[in-house]
């Protein structure tokens, strides 16, 4: 898991080099919450990898090779396959590495897990990816739930289990 305290890389970086057997890359920014969703399933997995940040206002140009956006979190694997954007990069670790699965195998549950995500981050990020959860507070996540029974019942453990 090295590279979680490297320097970014900007403008005139070189790339990095291939990707070492039995390692994935990610390629991150250390304060990016779509990053964040990405380095939480290579953790709760146990998946060895390493950490390259990326500095998103002075990005080197190789990076749009990897990601036509520019944009992070992006996984690298050592045959050289690239996977990109938050959501995909997570189902793809969930289903391309042993061990507990994240995700519920059964077809209804799994696409509410993925309803449950969708909604949170529309609470948890405006369209320019800014935080806005420490702005809100959680009286407002609050607030939000209360309009979505279900959702109210799934998260804030009423009724059942959150999983």
């Amino acid at each position: 898991m090295a590279g979680d305290h490297s320097r970014s890389l900007g403008k005139g970086s070189a790339a990095p080099g291939p990707v070492p057997e039995g390692v994935i890359r990610l390629y991150s920014m250390r304060f990016c919450p779509f990053v964040q969703r990405t380095r939480l399933v290579l953790r709760a997995k146990g998946i060895r990898h390493e950490v390259v940040n990326i500095n998103l206002k002075n990005k080197p140009d190789w990076i749009f090779e990897k990601n036509p956006d520019g944009l992070v979190p992006i996984l690298e694997t050592s045959k050289g396959q690239l996977i990109y954007e938050s959501p995909i990069t997570c189902e793809y670790l969930d289903e391309a590495f042993p061990g507990r699965k994240l995700m519920p195998s059964d077809p209804y549950e799994r696409a509410f897990q993925k309803m449950l995500l969708e909604h949170f981050s529309k609470v948890l990020c405006d369209q320019d990816g800014i935080v806005l959860l420490n702005l809100l507070g959680l009286q407002n996540l609050q607030l939000y739930c209360q309009c979505f029974p279900r959702l109210r019942g799934e998260v804030l453990g009423v009724g059942k289990p959150f999983k």
